[in-house]
């Protein structure tokens, strides 16, 4: 397997990369894995969501060129790396797949078995999971060893920090070729081990329940508390609007595992 991996390593300049899932995350990876020069495959089962998916890429890539942030070479170089497809078979050429589906274990867990009867054993099939166990993810797909988390952080073209999860099985040569490709790709990888809630949001989510706590209780209204923590903490935003911003569903599961 390391083996593997490290020739796939060798060749990744010419690589392609697949995101499953063209919703936000999905979206947003695609942009910037296709802007980072990596040729790059957008799967999702719903036309609607593909299509949606790729007019956000051009609508960002457009306002990106107009602050002068990129060219229009550029702009047009990423958005003709990317195609799109309905079928899990268009990923069968991937060096990389990162998945970023709902947050279901169960079906995360169903699409890597996919996967794996699919492509290259040595491709590496990540997941953008913000809280599941990536040990458990990986134990329903073919050769464990290459599933690893990639988290990045939403919007992704913008934030700058991945969060690489290594499972219990997770290859030195894996953890090592997802790092490469997150700094190639102009973020900053930081190694976490497999925790619930891994780094992120083990410290962010319990912060956001206290606030909403505090505004239950009547200590200060939501505007306060938001004034407080930007003012005074030097947070560039209150957790209840972030909490607003991530979605309160998306809230409400992170701290059902957590707390599961």
């Amino acid at each position: 397997m390391e083996k593997h991996i490290a020739e796939k390593a060798d060749t990744m300049d010419t690589s392609v990369i697949g995101i499953l899932g063209a919703g936000t995350m999905g979206s947003g990876i695609a942009q910037v894995s296709a802007v980072s020069g990596y040729r790059t495959v957008l799967v999702d089962i719903d036309a609607r969501m593909l299509e949606q998916g790729l007019g956000a890429i051009d609508g960002n890539l457009h306002r990106q060129a107009a602050k002068g942030a990129i060219d229009e070479q550029c702009m047009r170089d990423a958005l003709g790396r990317i195609t799109t497809s309905g079928s899990l078979d268009a990923l069968s050429d991937c060096f990389l797949i990162v998945e970023a589906v709902i947050e279901k274990k169960e079906v995360k867990q169903s699409i890597f078995a996919d996967l794996a009867r699919r492509v290259d054993p040595a491709c590496i099939l990540a997941s953008n999971t913000s809280t599941i166990s990536i040990t458990a993810i990986a134990a329903a797909a073919a050769n464990p060893e290459r599933v690893v988390g990639m988290h990045f952080m939403n919007p992704a073209p913008i934030m700058q920090l991945v969060e690489v999860v290594r499972g219990l099985q997770t290859a030195d040569a894996v953890h090592r070729t997802v790092i490469e490709t997150a700094k190639r790709m102009g973020k900053i990888p930081v190694t976490v081990n497999d925790s619930p809630g891994f780094v992120s949001n083990r410290l962010l989510l319990p912060m956001i329940n206290e606030a909403v706590i505090v505004l239950q209780e009547g200590v200060a209204d939501a505007e306060a508390i938001d004034t407080v923590m930007k003012l005074g903490m030097n947070h560039p935003m209150g957790p209840l609007a972030l909490a607003d911003f991530i979605g309160l569903d998306v809230c409400l599961f992170i701290m059902e595992v957590l707390h599961n």
